[in-house]
C-alpha cells in the first residue's frame, strides 16, 4: 500500500448529538485528514441524518480538514448550491439517485468542489465506466446505505480489485473510497487492493477503549506503516 494515499475519513454521524463538538475535536486531535458527512433525506434511504450547515460549521472550526459529503438523497442536484455555500470540499452521490449523473458531476466541479459517485453492493462495477473520466473519487459501499454499525460485506473485496483494475485500464487517478463496516482486517486488505480513503466508524475510531484521538492515530499507523503524512490531493 502507498503511504501517501491513505486517508482516514471518520463519519461524524457516529458522534452523539450531545457530544458532537467534543468528539469532533478529538478527531481533529487524532490527525484525521477528512471529515465524512452523511446527508440523508428520508427518501433515497429511510433514515434522516445531518443538516448541510454542519459542513459549514466544520469548515469554519477546522479549515485545514477536508469535508467529504455523501449525499444519500433522491435529488442530488438540488443540494449542490447549499453545499457550495457551506464550503464542502468533496461531494459524492448515488448514481441511481438521478438520471443525470454527468450533469451532476459537472455541476459539482463547476462549483469548485471535487466530484464523486457512489456505487451500492447490488450494482456491477461496470456501470461506472461511462463516468470515470469525470470523477475525482468513487465511493464503494461495502454495506447497504443508510445505517451505521453494519458489518462489512466480504464479497466487496473483489469489487475493490475490479474498480482498481478499471482505474488502471483507463490510466486514471481517481481515489477509491471504502464506506461501511471498516475494521482493521478488511481495511488492510482493501489497501492492498488499491483503496485509499476509509470512512471509519465504530469498529476502528469510535467507542474505542483508548479514546477517539488515539484510535485515529492507531488507524493511520496501521494503514500507513511508514508514518508519513498523507498527501492532500484536494488542493
Amino acid at each position: 500500500m502507498s503511504a501517501s494515499r491513505i486517508i482516514n475519513a471518520p463519519s461524524v454521524a457516529n458522534c452523539p448529538l450531545l457530544e458532537f463538538g467534543r468528539q469532533v475535536e478529538e478527531l481533529a486531535q487524532g490527525g484525521v485528514q477528512w471529515f465524512h458527512v452523511d446527508l440523508m433525506d428520508g427518501h433515497y434511504v429511510p433514515n434522516l441524518c445531518l443538516p448541510a450547515r454542519v459542513v459549514g460549521e466544520l469548515k469554519q472550526a477546522y479549515p485545514a480538514i477536508e469535508t467529504d459529503v455523501h449525499l444519500m438523497v433522491a435529488d442530488p442536484l438540488r443540494y449542490l448550491p447549499l453545499l457550495k455555500e457551506n464550503r464542502a470540499d468533496w461531494v459524492s452521490f448515488h448514481i441511481d439517485a438521478t438520471n443525470f449523473s454527468r450533469r451532476t458531476l459537472a455541476t459539482i466541479r463547476e462549483m469548485g468542489m471535487k466530484a464523486g459517485v457512489v456505487i451500492n453492493p447490488s450494482q456491477p462495477i461496470g456501470v461506472l465506466e461511462p463516468l470515470i473520466h469525470f470523477v475525482d473519487y468513487v465511493v464503494l459501499m461495502t454495506v447497504e446505505p443508510g445505517y451505521a454499525g453494519q458489518r462489512f460485506m466480504a464479497d466487496s473485496l473483489p469489487r475493490v480489485s475490479e474498480l482498481a483494475a478499471l482505474r488502471e485500464k483507463h490510466g486514471l487517478d481517481f481515489l477509491i473510497s471504502i464506506d461501511g463496516g471498516v475494521d482493521y482486517p478488511n481495511a488492510i486488505e482493501c489497501a492492498r487492493r488499491g483503496a485509499e480513503v476509509y470512512v471509519t466508524g465504530i469498529y476502528t475510531v469510535f467507542r474505542q477503549p483508548d479514546g477517539i484521538a488515539e484510535a485515529c492515530r492507531r488507524f493511520q499507523r496501521t494503514l500507513d506503516p511508514s508514518g508519513q503524512k498523507t498527501e492532500d490531493r484536494g488542493q
